[in-house]
C-alpha cells in the first residue's frame, strides 16, 4: 500500500508494451483496480513484429534506473535468461541527462559537513559523464590535486529501494501463481539482483573495489588505477584521482599520438585474465569507456561499481572449463559444469552430455586462435540454462566480461586472439594444480573436512538412534508415478462408494414401496410423498453416475 501509485505505474507501463498478461496472471489486475481496457489484449498481437525481449527492454527503459540496472545485470545471466531476451537486455543504455550542478554541490556539502569552498579550489559544474545512479564532476582540491568526484543522484536511493521492494513482491506473487516462476525459484534470482544493486548504491564499496584492484597491480608500471581520497568519500560521494586519457574506441586518435592499438589490446587482455584466472577478483564491466590509454605503454582502469569475485573453487572450475575446451574433452567440460552449478534432481544426464558433446563438436575443427573464449563460455552457460542448472552470478559475469573484452580487442587489433593470450595462463594454472605445496594444501583441506565428518559421526548416530527410540524418524519417499496411481485409486474408491450408497438407497426405496403397498397409504416425508421424492433423488444420482463414467472416457 505504501507504494500503490508506483505499483500502478509499473503495471500500466507493462500493459502498454504488451506485457499486461503477466500482470493479470500474477493477480495484480484486481488488487490495483486497473482499468480492464488496458488488458483487453493480454497477449501481444501476432502481427506485431516486436519480440518479448524488445518489449521487456522498452519496459525497463521507461521505468527508469532500477529496471535498467536490473536488466543490465540480467543480460549477463545466460544460465537464467533465454538468449533472445538476454541479447535485447544487453542493449540497455545507462545514459541519462545530468541533474543540476546546484544539487550536486548541495549533496557534497551535506556529505562532507562543510561548504564546498572548504574542500575544493575548483569544481566544474558541467559533469564529465552522467548515468542513471550518479554523475562525475572534475575538481581541484585545496592541496592542488586534480580529482574526479562521483555524486549520487538526489532521491535515487529511495526510488531504487521502492522499485526493489516492488520487484521482490512481483517475484513472490509470480512464484506462487506461475509454475515456471516456481521452477526457476524467481524470488532467489531477484534477491541476488537486489543484493548486487544495493551494493552498487554504496560508493564506499566501489572505493574498496578500486583499492583492491590497485593492490593487485601495485608492482606493474603499465596499469594505473585511480587513488581514493578516503576522507572525501562517503556512501553518496566518491572522490578519486583524476586520470586523463584517450578512450580506446578512438583508434584514430591513438594512432595519431603514436600509440600501438595492438599493444594496447594485449595489455588489456593480460590485465583482465590476470584478475579472473589468477587473482579471483576482476573488473566486471571492461567496456571502452572504463579503460583509458594514458600513454603508449600505460592503460588505466576506472569505474569499479561492478566487480566479480571468484572463490578458489570457482576459479578451479572455470579453469577446468577452459582447459577442457582447449583439449576438446567432453567429460572434463561436463564435470566442470556439474561442479560449478546447482543441478536439479531431475536433470537428464544423457541429454546434458549430448548437448555438451554437440558444443565440443562446434569448436572441434576451429583453430584456437579463431575461438571466442567469451562466446564458448556463454554457450556452455546456455546449455546450463536448458537443463535448469544454476550457475553462480560471478561466474556468469566472467562470460559477459570476456565478451565485452573481445569486442574491444577486435576493434583495436582484429588479429589478436584472447585464447592465444590465455594459453600461458592455462599452462601456469596446470603447473600450479600439480605443485607439491598446492596438492599438500588440497589434501590437508580434504583431510580436515573428513576429520570433522568423522568427529561428528558418533554424535549424529546418537541423535538418529534417539529419534528412532522416540518414534520420531521421518522417512520421505517420492515416486512421481505413484501420484498418478494414487489419484486413480482415489477416483475408483469414490466411484465404488457412490455405487454402494446408490445401492443402499435403492434397497431403502424398495422397502418403502413394499411398506406403502401393504398399508395402502402413501408414506409422507416433510409433507412430500416419500416414494416420489426418493425416485427423484435416485434419478439424479443415476444420471450423475452415468455422466461421471462418460467423462472419465472409460465406458
Amino acid at each position: 500500500m505504501r507504494h500503490f501509485r508506483r505499483y500502478r505505474f509499473v503495471a500500466s507501463v507493462m500493459a502498454r508494451h504488451g506485457l499486461g498478461f503477466l500482470v493479470e496472471e500474477i493477480g495484480l489486475l484486481h488488487l490495483l483496480s486497473l482499468p480492464r481496457r488496458l488488458f483487453t489484449d493480454t497477449e501481444p498481437a501476432a502481427s506485431d513484429p516486436k519480440s518479448i525481449g524488445q518489449r521487456i527492454r522498452e519496459v525497463c527503459e521507461e521505468l527508469g534506473p532500477t529496471f535498467i540496472k536490473i536488466g543490465q545485470m540480467a543480460s549477463s545471466r545466460p544460465d537464467l535468461i533465454p538468449e533472445g531476451i538476454m541479447l535485447e537486455l544487453a542493449k540497455l543504455q545507462d545514459q541519462v541527462p545530468p541533474f543540476p550542478s546546484a544539487a550536486a554541490r548541495q549533496i557534497i556539502e551535506d556529505e562532507m559537513g562543510v561548504p564546498l569552498e572548504k574542500v575544493f579550489r575548483e569544481f566544474d559544474d558541467v559533469p564529465l559523464a552522467a548515468a542513471s545512479i550518479g554523475q562525475v564532476h572534475r575538481g581541484v582540491l585545496l592541496s592542488g590535486e586534480e580529482v574526479a568526484v562521483k555524486v549520487q543522484r538526489p532521491e535515487i536511493k529511495n526510488l531504487i529501494k521502492t522499485d526493489l521492494e516492488i520487484l521482490t513482491d512481483f517475484a513472490a506473487l509470480a512464484e506462487h501463481r506461475l509454475e515456471w516462476a516456481a521452477r526457476y525459484q524467481l524470488t532467489e534470482i531477484v534477491e541476488e539482483f537486489v543484493r548486487s544493486l544495493t551494493a552498487e548504491m554504496d560508493y564506499t564499496i566501489e572505493a574498496r573495489n578500486a583499492a583492491r584492484i590497485a593492490k593487485q597491480f601495485s608492482g606493474e608500471a603499465y596499469l594505473k588505477v585511480p587513488a581514493i581520497f578516503w576522507d572525501l568519500t562517503t556512501a553518496r560521494v566518491l572522490t578519486m584521482e583524476y586520470i586523463e586519457g584517450i578512450k580506446l574506441t578512438d583508434v584514430a586518435e591513438l594512432e595519431r599520438r603514436g600509440y600501438n592499438p595492438g599493444h594496447m589490446a594485449n595489455m588489456i587482455v593480460r590485465t583482465i585474465l590476470q584478475q579472473i584466472l589468477m587473482e579471483g577478483f576482476f573488473h566486471g564491466d571492461p567496456h571502452p569507456g572504463n579503460i583509458l590509454a594514458v600513454s603508449a605503454d600505460v592503460i588505466a582502469l576506472i569505474d569499479f561499481g561492478m566487480v566479480g569475485r571468484l572463490t578458489p573453487d570457482m576459479r578451479y572450475n572455470f579453469a577446468s572449463i577452459v582447459i577442457a575446451m582447449m583439449r576438446q574433452n567432453t567429460d572434463g567440460m561436463l564435470q566442470a559444469v556439474l561442479r560449478m552449478g546447482i543441478v536439479p534432481d531431475d536433470v537428464n544426464m544423457r541429454r546434458l552430455r549430448q548437448d555438451v558433446d554437440d558444443l565440443r563438436e562446434k569448436y572441434m575443427e576451429v583453430p584456437l586462435s579463431r575461438i571466442s573464449l567469451g562466446e564458448a563460455v556463454n554457450d556452455l552457460f546456455v546449455v546450463a540454462f536448458r537443463h535448469r542448472i544454476r550457475i553462480p552470478a560471478d561466474l556468469t559475469l566472467v562470460g559477459k566480461s570476456l565478451l565485452t573484452l573481445e569486442g574491444l580487442v577486435e576493434a583495436l587489433d582484429p588479429e589478436l586472439s584472447i585464447m592465444d593470450v590465455a594459453q600461458p595462463f592455462g599452462r601456469r594454472l596446470l603447473r600450479e594444480r600439480f605443485r607439491p605445496d598446492y596438492l599438500g594444501q588440497k589434501a590437508w583441506h580434504n583431510l580436515n573436512e573428513y576429520g570433522e565428518l568423522l568427529l561428528d559421526l558418533p554424535k549424529q548416530l546418537k541423535e538418529l538412534l534417539r529419534n528412532v527410540q522416540r518414534g520420531q524418524l521421518n522417512l520421505h519417499v517420492r515416486l512421481p508415478e505413484a501420484d498418478d496411481l494414487l489419484h486413480k485409486l482415489d477416483r475408483m474408491t469414490n466411484q465404488i462408494s457412490f455405487s454402494i450408497v446408490l445401492l443402499a438407497f435403492s434397497i431403502v426405496m424398495a422397502g418403502l414401496i413394499i411398506a406403502s403397498a401393504q398399508s395402502r397409504q402413501p408414506i409422507m416425508l416433510f409433507h412430500f410423498p416419500a416414494i416420489e421424492l426418493g425416485f427423484g433423488v435416485a434419478g439424479i444420482m443415476f444420471i450423475w453416475m452415468i455422466f461421471a463414467i462418460f467423462r472419465s472416457g472409460r465406458f
